[in-house]
C-alpha cells in the first residue's frame, strides 16, 4: 500500500489570529538549521524499509518562506529516502504576495506540481481581523505567477462564518475566487480555537459570536456557486474541477497511512510497516518545539522501528476497534465515495452493518444516510450537521460488537 508524506514547515511572517497550528514567527534565521534537521529525520524514516510514497504535502506554517533551493533539498532527500512514485502529487502551501514566476518555475523544476494558496477573503476588514498581510490583488498576482510558470493545479482556501460577515460579502469572496479560475477550492467555517487572539476577542465581547444559521446559508450558497461554475463537491469542505481532487487529502479521508515529519507533525502508520490494512496501526506526534525538534533530529545516530525517529515525542497503538471508528468517521466526509461495505468487511473481517447496526437504523429513520447499495453516504441534508451525525456511530455502536470480535 502506498503511503503519503506530510512535511511541516512551521515558519510564518505573521501568525493569523485564528491559527492554532504549531507555527513560529520571527524565527526565519533558524530555517537553514531546520531544513537540515528535517532532511535528517526524513532520511531516518526512510532507512526502515518504508513503503512507497504517492503524495507529498508541504504544509505549515508558510512553506513558501523557504527558497526554491531549500524546497529542492527537501524533495531530493525524500526521493533518496523513499520510493516516490513518478506521478506523485506534490503540494506546497503558499501565502499570497511576493512570489514570482521564477519562484514558481523553480518549484516546478524541483517536482512541486500542486499549489495551495491561502486566499481566505477578499475583504480588507476581514483580512485585517485575521492579521493576513495581503489583499485580493496579491492573490490574483500569485495565481497568475503560478500559471505563468506552468502550474496546472492551483487550489484556493476561503473562510466563512466570520464575525460581521454578511451573506453578500461571502458571495463576493466566492465570486472573486471563481474569477481566478482555480482547479480546486476548499472552504472552512471559522473555528474559534481556544487561546487564539480571535477567540479571545469574541470571548470578551469585542467581536460578535459567529451565527451558525448564517454560516449554513453561506455554505449552501458556495456549493451552488461552485456547482454552477463546473466544480464537483467530493468532500464536505472541498470542490474540484475535472480530475483535480487532492489525492493527499483523500489519503486522510480514506483512513490510509501517512508519514508526518517536522515539528509538531502527526502520522499514522500500519504496524511493522505492513502494506495492508489488516494490521494494527500506530499514531504518533513529533515534538512541537522548534529548537527541541532540531536538537532531537540531529541527535539520532541509528534507525528506530518504522515510522519512529528520535524526534517523535509520543505514539500510541490504534487497535482494530478504533480503526473501524476512524474509517467510518473520515470516509463519510467523502460525499460521493462514502464508505464501502465490501471494503470495510475486507479490511476488518466484520460487517459494517453489524458493528453500527443501532446508529444505521437511527440515522436512516431521519433520512440522514443513503444506505442503498454497497456504499454508505451522507444525504445532502446531513452535510451541515455532519459532525453530529458521525458521532452517532460512536455513541450507538452495536452491543453485538463485543461478541463479534
Amino acid at each position: 500500500m502506498d503511503y503519503s508524506l506530510y512535511i511541516h514547515i512551521p515558519f510564518c511572517s505573521v501568525q493569523c489570529t485564528y491559527c492554532a497550528f504549531n507555527v513560529y514567527t520571527r524565527q526565519e534565521a533558524l530555517i537553514p538549521n531546520y531544513v537540515a534537521a528535517l532532511c535528517r529525520e526524513i532520511g531516518w524514516v526512510g532507512q526502515s524499509s518504508a513503503p512507497p510514497i504517492h503524495t507529498i504535502y508541504l504544509g505549515g506554517g508558510t512553506p513558501s518562506l523557504l527558497t526554491p533551493e531549500q524546497i529542492a533539498q527537501i524533495l531530493d532527500t525524500c526521493r533518496r529516502a523513499f520510493q516516490v512514485r513518478p506521478n506523485a502529487e506534490i503540494t506546497l502551501e503558499a501565502n499570497p504576495g511576493g512570489l514570482t514566476v521564477d519562484y514558481f518555475r523553480a518549484l516546478r523544476a524541483s517536482g512541486v506540481n500542486r499549489i495551495s494558496i491561502g486566499m481566505q477573503s477578499t475583504h480588507a476588514d476581514e483580512l485585517r481581523m485575521f492579521a493576513r498581510p495581503h489583499g485580493f490583488d496579491a492573490v490574483a498576482e500569485t495565481v497568475a505567477a503560478a500559471r505563468a510558470a506552468g502550474h496546472s493545479t492551483v487550489s484556493l482556501d476561503l473562510i466563512y462564518g466570520v464575525p460581521h460577515q454578511t451573506l453578500a460579502m461571502w458571495q463576493s469572496s466566492v465570486s472573486a475566487a471563481l474569477f481566478l479560475q482555480p482547479d480546486h477550492l476548499s472552504i472552512y467555517a471559522l473555528q474559534l480555537e481556544s487561546g487564539t487572539p480571535l477567540a479571545a476577542r469574541v470571548e470578551r465581547g469585542a467581536l460578535p459570536t459567529p451565527d451558525d444559521d448564517l454560516a449554513a446559508d453561506m455554505y449552501e450558497a458556495a456549493d451552488e456557486m461552485f456547482g454552477a461554475a463546473g466544480f464537483a463537491q467530493y468532500e464536505i469542505s472541498a470542490w474540484a474541477r475535472g480530475d483535480h481532487e487532492c489525492r493527499h487529502n483523500l489519503q486522510y479521508w480514506r483512513n490510509q497511512p501517512y508519514i508526518g515529519v517536522g515539528a509538531g507533525a502527526h502520522g499514522y502508520a500500519l504496524n511493522n510497516g505492513a502494506l495492508d490494512n489488516s494490521a494494527g496501526g500506530i499514531r504518533y506526534q513529533v515534538v512541537r518545539g522548534l529548537q527541541a525538534y532540531i536538537t532531537r533530529a540531529n541527535a539520532q545516530d541509528a534507525p528506530l522501528p518504522f515510522p519512529l525517529t528520535a524526534a517523535v515525542e509520543q505514539h500510541q497503538t490504534i487497535e482494530r476497534d478504533q480503526q473501524m471508528d476512524d474509517t467510518l468517521m473520515t470516509g463519510l466526509r467523502l460525499l460521493r465515495e462514502g464508505v464501502s461495505r465490501a471494503e470495510f468487511l475486507g479490511r476488518f473481517g466484520i460487517a459494517l452493518d453489524t458493528v453500527y447496526a443501532d446508529a444505521l437504523a437511527h440515522l436512516a429513520a431521519y433520512d440522514m444516510l443513503d444506505t442503498s447499495g454497497d456504499r454508505l453516504t451522507l444525504r445532502p441534508r446531513a452535510r451541515l450537521i455532519s459532525n453530529q451525525v458521525l458521532l452517532h456511530f460512536i455513541r450507538e455502536k452495536s452491543d453485538s460488537l463485543s461478541v463479534s470480535l
